[in-house]
C-alpha cells in the first residue's frame, strides 16, 4: 500500500478547556498546536476558530490571523472548517472561504448532531460549493451517513466539485452513522474511483476506526476535536501526542505518513 495522509483536527466546536486544559483555543495556541502536530507527522491541520471567550466563530479577521500564524510556524496544509459550530448561522460560516484557505470543509447535508442541529441547506451548500470552485479552495466532503454521500456525488455530477474528490467518512456522531467496521466498509465500497478518503472516528471510536481505515488503504485523522483522551482515563496532553500515536499505527501497517508535498500531489493541490 501507499503512504497515508495524517490530518490533525486541533480544536473542534464543542469541547472547552474545562474538558481538557490542553485544548488550544486562542490563535497563538492553535498555531502552536499546528506546529506540534506537523512536527509529529501531520501533513494537514483542520482548524476551527474560537473567539476571545473560547466560543466558535466565523470572524474573517480571526481566520486570517490564525491561518497566517500557522503558515508562519509550519508548512502544514491548512484546512478551515466551515462547520464552525452548531449555533453559527450558515451564511456566516460559508463566508470563511473568503479568507482563501487552500482547503475547507463542505458538509453536504443538514443533520441531527448529538442534542443539536447541524444546518446545511441544499441551496446554501450548492452556493458554497460553487464559490469554493471559483476560488480554488479544495473541498473536504464530510459525510456522516450514506445519504450524505449521495448528495456529494450529485454535486459532482452538477460540475460543482473538481476531481480528485476528497471525502471524510465521519463515524460515531449521534445522529450520523455509528462507528462500526460494517458501516465503514459500506461507505468505502460506494466511493468513486480515484478519490482520496479518510476516516474520522469520534470519541471512543477514534483509534479503532482510524486503524481500520488505514488498513483498508485510506488516510486518517486524529486530534483533540475527535478525542480528548489518549486512552481510557488518560487525557491527551496535546494534539501532537495524538498524532504521534496515529503515526505509530500507520507505520505498524507499513503506511508511511506522507509529507506535505506528497499530500499536495494526492489531493490535486497546486504548489505554493
Amino acid at each position: 500500500m501507499s503512504g497515508a495522509i495524517i490530518t490533525a483536527a486541533l480544536t473542534g466546536p464543542i469541547a472547552t478547556k474545562a474538558d481538557n486544559p490542553a485544548l488550544p483555543t486562542s490563535p497563538e495556541e492553535i498555531a502552536a498546536a499546528a506546529r506540534g502536530a506537523w512536527e509529529a507527522g501531520a501533513a494537514i491541520v483542520h482548524v476551527h476558530l474560537r473567539d476571545g471567550d473560547g466560543n466558535p466563530t466565523a470572524d474573517l479577521a480571526v481566520a486570517h490571523r490564525v491561518v497566517g500564524l500557522i503558515n508562519e510556524r509550519s508548512d502544514a496544509l491548512v484546512q478551515l472548517s466551515t462547520g464552525v459550530g452548531l449555533m453559527v448561522p450558515f451564511e456566516e460560516r460559508e463566508a470563511l472561504v473568503e479568507a482563501r484557505p487552500e482547503m475547507a470543509t463542505l458538509n453536504p447535508c443538514t443533520m441531527s448532531f448529538a442534542a443539536g442541529e447541524f444546518r446545511n441547506p441544499p441551496d446554501g451548500v450548492r452556493r458554497l460549493a460553487a464559490r469554493m470552485l471559483e476560488l480554488g479552495v479544495k473541498p473536504e466532503l464530510e459525510v456522516y451517513d450514506t445519504g450524505h454521500l449521495d448528495v456529494a456525488l450529485a454535486l459532482h455530477a452538477e460540475g460543482l466539485l473538481a476531481e480528485p474528490l476528497q471525502f471524510s467518512i465521519v463515524l460515531g456522531v449521534r445522529g450520523g452513522a455509528a462507528a462500526t467496521p460494517a458501516n465503514l466498509v459500506a461507505m468505502v465500497d460506494r466511493l468513486p474511483a480515484g478519490c482520496a478518503w479518510q476516516v474520522i472516528g469520534i470519541g471512543r471510536g477514534n483509534l479503532a476506526m482510524t486503524a481500520i481505515g488505514l488498513a483498508m488503504g485510506g488516510n486518517a485523522r486524529t486530534g483533540m476535536e475527535d478525542t480528548l483522551l489518549l486512552r481510557r482515563g488518560v487525557p491527551a496532553e496535546s494534539n501532537a501526542q495524538l498524532v504521534d500515536r496515529l503515526v505509530g499505527v500507520a507505520r505498524a501497517l507499513e503506511r508511511e505518513p506522507l509529507g506535505v508535498a506528497e499530500a499536495r500531489e494526492q489531493l490535486g493541490l497546486g504548489d505554493t
